[in-house]
């Protein structure tokens, strides 16, 4: 009996294991989508010289459309992805 424990506990470090490092890439996928939305948005929404300590609205607009934008052409290549992988289309 201790031996099908042990070989139960094996299988779930192992299965744990694979679940820690699929965390850990999507963790680092979020953090490079996160990174790439604040250097696009701040080059282009934020002037090179800082007047104000705060955004001002015009600026808070430009960054709300422009992470809006992101994340909506992010999701249309995305499907785009996987409607051709389901397909069998090379992408």
């Amino acid at each position: 009996m201790s031996f099908m424990g042990g070989w139960n506990n094996a299988a779930n470090q192992s299965v744990n294991m694979q679940n820690m490092a699929m965390a850990e890439q999507e963790l680092e996928m979020v953090s490079d989508l996160f990174n790439r939305i604040v250097s696009s948005c701040h080059q282009k929404c934020i002037p090179k010289t800082y007047i104000e300590g705060d955004l001002n609205k015009g600026e808070a607009v430009c960054i709300d459309r422009c992470v809006g934008k992101f994340f909506e052409v992010n999701k249309s290549v995305g499907t785009k992805l996987q409607q051709m992988s389901g397909a069998g289309l090379p992408m």
